[in-house]
């Protein structure tokens, strides 16, 4: 059965954001309405813990994080967002969202969904747009440090670039990192994973999904995870603010099915978190979660 995590407190406090910080909460409650899960089903995560987040980060980096919550607005320059406490209790619990995510795909042989997370450009030693910690990259250490899992395969279809992470596993063959973005938009300059597919503005559907189909089964094959981490980012999207990928909602359901129908036919256990979206309208990044959680749901319902 397919697993949903959720806390209420994932909800960021940024009034006046590009980045819609209800669309957390927005998604839990359609998944409620539309019947797709009972509201006593959502599994609930424990905040990460400071010896989690030291798998990935510098201590001097999590220390200044914690002088940040007293002065949130200095945190502008580098983040591009505030980092009140509340914003920093959310950041925790959807890092314990996204740990939970993983651990509970590999123990149950399944796929859980983390309504939150996907905070990919967060360095080991710094963070930037809008990504405090790198839930992420702490999730994979957190279970190969466990032993659960020794190989993870990230599959980052968000819009931007998985800098931060693929600048955390770039030593460690163990951890495969795939990213596919538009390639002429921040972050610049790009790190590198260890497949990057960089698609021009306008791509749209068919290119997408040609380099998805072409990518996504050969890296499961070759690289035999134990675990698939997806980042099923709504920032493709044709309407979206930050970027020109210009992707449908079919086609972005489609990529969805390619990427977990993948994972599903080798027995792949998946963990599955949010990433970006930016449309100008919100509904629109709830309705393309929502399609991922259905499909989801489809799979391994």
């Amino acid at each position: 059965m397919a697993l949903f995590i959720y806390h209420p407190r994932y909800e960021l406090k940024w009034g006046g954001h590009v980045f819609p910080v209800e669309k957390y909460r927005l998604l839990h409650d359609r998944l409620v309405a539309d019947g797709l899960v009972g509201a006593e089903e959502f599994l609930v995560p424990e905040p990460a813990t400071d010896d989690e987040l030291l798998l990935v980060h510098t201590p001097t980096y999590l220390q200044r994080l914690e002088e940040l919550v007293d002065r949130p607005m200095a945190a502008m320059l580098e983040f591009e967002a505030p980092y009140p406490h509340e914003v920093a209790d959310a950041v925790r619990h959807a890092t314990g969202g996204t740990i939970l995510a993983c651990e509970r795909a590999l123990a149950d042989r399944t796929a859980a969904l983390n309504l939150a997370g996907g905070f990919h450009h967060a360095f080991g030693d710094h963070g930037e747009g809008f990504c405090f910690l790198n839930d992420v990259a702490i999730a994979v250490r957190v279970v190969q440090a466990s032993g659960l899992a020794r190989r993870v395969a990230v599959i980052d279809c968000d819009l931007h670039q998985g800098n931060g992470t693929a600048a955390v596993f770039r030593r460690d063959p163990d951890v495969f990192t795939f990213s596919i973005h538009q390639e002429l938009l921040y972050p610049m300059p790009k790190q590198q994973s260890t497949l990057d597919v960089g698609l021009e503005e306008g791509a749209g559907d068919e290119t997408y999904l040609a380099a998805i189909e072409r990518h996504v089964p050969r890296i499961l094959d070759t690289h035999r995870p134990e675990l698939v981490l997806y980042l099923a980012g709504a920032d493709p999207f044709e309407g979206d603010q930050l970027g020109d990928l210009a992707l449908t909602k079919s086609g972005l359901r489609r990529r969805d099915e390619i990427v977990l129908g993948a994972a599903r036919e080798r027995g792949l256990p998946a963990a599955l978190v949010l990433a970006g979206g930016y449309a100008r309208h919100t509904e629109d990044v709830v309705d393309i979660h929502l399609n991922t959680c259905r499909v989801m749901q489809e799979l391994w319902g």
